[in-house]
């Protein structure tokens, strides 16, 4: 069974720092492009970053760009998401998503990705 299991969010104070994890089991992540999405309260969910198999390429998010740091462990089979600068605005749920594709110009379309996790909660408050 393919599934895929984020851990890392927690409650941060503004100015902080986490690092989500993305495991694989049933798959090997390599083969596929893994995103990072987000979705807040009342907001349709977003993409955060992606990096493609083999990291061919990594795109982000403007909001998030110089701040998280998106990266693969092949030995772990996890794809993390270093995330600095925290702020009120990325409180969110995060969700990684993994499919067999490049990050292309649609990178950050939900219906990219065939494969989700269930989420972790990242809280930024003072």
């Amino acid at each position: 069974q393919l599934q895929l299991v984020e851990s890392g969010g927690g409650l941060v104070q503004p100015g902080g720092s986490l690092r989500l994890s993305c495991t694989a089991s049933g798959f090997t992540l390599d083969y596929y492009a893994i995103g990072w999405f987000r979705q807040a309260p009342g907001k349709e969910r977003e993409g955060v970053s992606c990096i493609s198999t083999r990291d061919v390429n990594i795109m982000y998010a403007d909001s998030v760009k110089g701040r998280f740091t998106i990266s693969r462990d092949n030995a772990k089979n996890t794809v993390y998401l270093q995330m600095n600068s925290l702020n009120s605005e990325d409180t969110a749920v995060y969700y990684c998503a993994a499919e067999r594709h490049f990050c292309g110009p649609n990178w950050g379309s939900t219906n990219m990705y065939h494969y989700w996790g269930q989420g972790t909660q990242v809280t930024v408050s003072s």
